[in-house]
């Protein structure tokens, strides 16, 4: 816990990195292809997609592993490198980062529904993220961060399989839209409730809809429960297409200004998620700095 309590002395917040697939897809990742693959095929651009955050001003990146359980990645027969792809995910942030900030190692949904509602058993859910977790840990992350959560009963789990693994401080996130609640009905309130006693280092929201919602979201866990660190990673709203390309409707300015309204609701870990870019971070960045 040492490293990721003491990166908040001198920081009112920390400052995570952007979005890590729409910015591998604009270095030339192929359509339909693994993210996680490029940790073993092409480290030269993860580590380049790592120093463009850091140079931004991120406190924070985070391990190119959303998709790396072994559940997701079997979809695209990297099951059996699970542990390599993951460990060498931290190793390389890592060597970006070095002492001077935080690698969070990162873990998504599974892509599957757990019983009663699918067929993954929690005991699987439990130990697919433990795997996941122990790699990362090896290979030098100081924190797990569980993000883009829906169920509660797939939170629990890989928190479990987290704790279960190693030692390091986990976060969780979940992602919120217009009607305040997850995919899964889960509301913030009952989020903070369920989670929060967990254990946890951190708790929060990201991806979503928008800024509005996340926002809408955090306020509510801080009212929850006002003594709990709160981390947001909002999307740069919605992606649209533009002259055959995607690309998403918040700029820089506008996610600096939000991120002083997400520090007015007592956030202490803020970032970007899908379609933000290091020029998001930067603004961010100096928005929170010059607001101390």
């Amino acid at each position: 816990m040492s490293r990721f309590a003491d990166s908040f002395s001198g920081h009112s917040i920390l400052v995570a990195d952007g979005a890590t697939g729409t910015q591998l897809q604009k270095a030339g990742l192929p359509a339909g292809t693994a993210p996680e693959s490029w940790n073993l095929d092409n480290p030269t651009a993860i580590r380049t997609l790592h120093s463009s955050y850091k140079d931004a001003g991120a406190n924070i990146v985070l391990t190119n592993t959303f998709g790396g359980s072994r559940i997701k990645l079997n979809r695209n027969h990297l099951g059996e490198k699970v542990v390599e792809i993951n460990r060498r995910a931290a190793e390389l942030a890592r060597e970006v980062m070095k002492d001077d900030g935080l690698v969070f190692g990162d873990m998504g949904p599974t892509g599957e529904l757990l019983e009663p509602l699918g067929s993954l058993s929690f005991e699987q859910a439990v130990t697919a993220f433990s795997e996941q977790a122990a790699a990362l840990a090896k290979g030098g992350a100081d924190a797990i961060l569980i993000e883009t959560m829906s169920d509660l009963s797939e939170a629990r789990a890989a928190i479990e399989g987290a704790k279960q693994a190693c030692d390091l401080p986990v976060i969780v996130t979940l992602s919120f839209d217009t009607h305040g609640r997850t995919m899964m009905g889960v509301k913030p309130s009952t989020a903070m409730q369920e989670l929060w006693p967990l254990g946890l280092a951190a708790i929060g929201g990201n991806c979503g809809r928008s800024l509005t919602d996340t926002l809408a979201a955090i306020e509510a866990m801080h009212q929850a429960n006002p003594r709990a660190v709160l981390m947001a990673k909002p999307n740069a709203g919605l992606p649209h297409s533009k002259d055959g390309q995607t690309v998403y409707e918040v700029t820089p300015e506008v996610m600096a200004e939000y991120a002083l309204k997400f520090k007015d609701a007592g956030i202490k870990i803020f970032g970007g998620c899908c379609g933000s870019t290091p020029d998001h971070i930067q603004a961010v960045a100096k928005a929170l700095r010059t607001a101390g």
